[in-house]
């Protein structure tokens, strides 16, 4: 286990033969998890639209005009509804997103009543809704959180042609304030933006720099919106998609390497290469926040047809009967 990777080095991963990054991307994921075996969570928006910030790609962004609408934080009794529905589908983790610059007020607290209701279902719960202060950290922990999800989305160069509403220090401050308070980290970011190779290795090493690693990182392929500043820009080669998992998985070998956005237009062989690269986590389900994703069933006859099967998670109570 590193801590300590160059972008150099990274690069170099990046440029190795095909072949050879899969092999090693294999070593490494075998001598740490069963690589038959896949993390199902499933993400809901809890409430969608209207973010103040402004992300380039995102259509959540109040800045743009898109076919996404400004809505309320949805009632507590629909998030619960869909959260059964996920466990009964066979996800261990609800994640549910807010389009937040940061929580506040009475919102939060509905959120906090969400969290603790997950957990009563016997489910990990992931939360992501901006920026968190050492006190909001504090108060999602206590309600039970397992996981918070805050990407860094690139590196720190390319960074700025991304976003100015946020700085990247104020990313990895919220993430300190999570690893604080003992929770877990859901961290990674999003490829094909129109970053270079340099960026790419540039973001894997801030992550792989991390110490502890990034529980989870989910790797996203950039959905391109209408209304969106990103939505004419050039499709990413598959090949570098699969590459980055690979690279990611190399450098973060204990980490769920989790295939995200971008997931509904890769065919079945690009998938299986995925996974194949150490991708062992998806977000199952319908959608992702605001775009699709593969449905539940099609996911479900892939892995019939790659011998994979969902992970066995041990639940939050059977660990702390464990602990007790």
């Amino acid at each position: 286990m590193r801590y300590d990777w160059s972008i150099e080095e990274i690069e170099a991963l990046f440029a190795l033969p095909f072949n050879d990054l899969m092999f090693r991307a294999q070593q490494a994921h075998r001598a740490h998890f069963d690589a038959n075996e896949v993390q199902l969570s499933t993400l809901l928006s809890i409430k969608t639209g209207g973010c103040p910030e402004d992300c380039k790609y995102c259509p959540q962004s109040s800045r743009y005009t898109t076919d996404v609408e400004s809505e309320l934080l949805m009632k507590k009794d629909e998030v619960m509804k869909a959260a059964r529905i996920a466990k009964e589908k066979g996800a261990s983790r609800f994640c549910m997103g807010a389009a937040w610059r940061e929580p506040k007020g009475r919102a939060f607290d509905l959120v906090l009543d969400m969290i603790r209701e997950v957990k009563a279902m016997d489910m990990e719960a992931c939360a992501t809704l901006g920026m968190l202060t050492a006190e909001q950290a504090a108060k999602l922990k206590a309600a039970g959180l397992d996981y918070y999800n805050h990407n860094l989305d690139t590196d720190p160069d390319y960074y700025k042609e991304i976003i100015s509403t946020r700085t990247y220090e104020e990313r990895l401050d919220t993430l300190k304030n999570v690893r604080a308070e003992g929770m877990s980290v859901c961290c990674g970011g999003i490829v094909g933006m129109g970053e270079s190779m340099r960026n790419r290795a540039g973001m894997i090493a801030q992550l792989a720099r991390m110490s502890p690693h990034p529980e989870s990182v989910p790797i996203n392929m950039l959905v391109k919106v209408a209304g969106t500043p990103m939505q004419d820009l050039d499709d990413l080669d598959p090949f570098d998609f699969i590459r980055t998992i690979a690279v990611a998985r190399i450098t973060m070998p204990s980490s769920h390497v989790r295939l995200s956005a971008g997931r509904e237009v890769m065919n079945e062989q690009m998938q299986a290469l995925c996974f194949l690269a150490g991708a062992n986590s998806i977000f199952y389900g319908e959608k992702l926040l605001t775009t699709g994703n593969q449905d539940a069933e099609k996911d479900q006859q892939l892995f019939a047809r790659l011998g994979i099967r969902p992970e066995e998670r041990p639940t939050p109570s059977s660990r702390r009967m464990a602990n007790a």
